[in-house]
């Protein structure tokens, strides 16, 4: 079997891929098998940083009847229950992991601290990254990005309900095509929504690549880092 091609990356995992097909809350089949196939990229030794998303319990803009900033916090503690269940399901396959928040709850996980991150992924740990950026009006899209600059990671593996980036929603127009490749200066001009504007404008200031592919399977997650050319790539021209 080939050298994997990245040796650091950062998986980004929206709340509602582990929901699976109930729509909300948490799917223990589908965490399993994301974990399982994380497993697999980390026995071959590539070290893997996780971004998990809470919209499958409360996201934060959708609060109505609430200040924004009570919501993104709430939506914060979403994607933080997020990291614990993700944390129990790596740990029960045998994978070392580490959950660090953005907001202080020293009774459950760490604090992030970037020096403390990146030797954990230098010792062969998961480091799951929870409470988005600890600030309100950043998602956790912008938090996956500022995180994959600070850990210096090779790419942003950015795994969805959808096989790649389309021009339109596919599910709602069977017209839709997709793209193979795009440049960070596509997908902000045409509002492609692969990630929000300000995550994609730091991933082009830090050239930092984005794949995007189906999570539907999660042995995805191990063909990408193979090299294998499926979903999208957004990176600089």
């Amino acid at each position: 079997m080939e050298a994997p091609q990245y040796k650091r990356v950062l998986l980004k995992l929206s709340g509602e891929a582990l929901a699976g097909k109930k729509g909300f809350g948490i799917d223990n089949g589908v965490v399993s098998d994301i974990a399982q196939a994380i497993k697999k990229i980390s026995d071959r030794g590539v070290q893997a940083a996780i971004v998990v998303g809470g919209g499958n319990i409360f996201r934060g803009r959708t609060g109505e009847g609430m200040d924004r900033t009570t919501a993104d916090h709430m939506g914060m503690l979403a994607t933080v229950i997020n990291s614990l269940a993700m944390r129990s399901a790596l740990e029960d396959v045998g994978v070392d992991t580490r959950v660090q928040t953005a907001i202080e709850m020293k009774a459950i996980t760490e604090t992030y601290i970037r020096l403390r991150a990146m030797r954990h992924l230098e010792k062969g740990r998961v480091v799951i990254f929870g409470a988005g950026t600890g600030n309100p009006y950043f998602s956790t899209d912008t938090a996956a990005a500022l995180r994959a600059a600070e850990v210096d990671a090779e790419i942003i593996l950015l795994a969805k309900k959808v096989d790649g980036v389309y021009d339109k929603d596919p599910s709602e127009d069977p017209s839709a095509v997709k793209f193979d490749r795009l440049t960070y200066l596509d997908v902000l001009s045409r509002n492609l929504k692969v990630m929000d504007s300000t995550a994609t404008s730091l991933c082009m200031d830090n050239n930092i690549p984005i794949r995007v592919f189906s999570l539907e399977d999660p042995n995805n997650i191990l063909r990408v880092v193979n090299g294998e050319d499926i979903g999208t790539i957004v990176k600089g021209e």
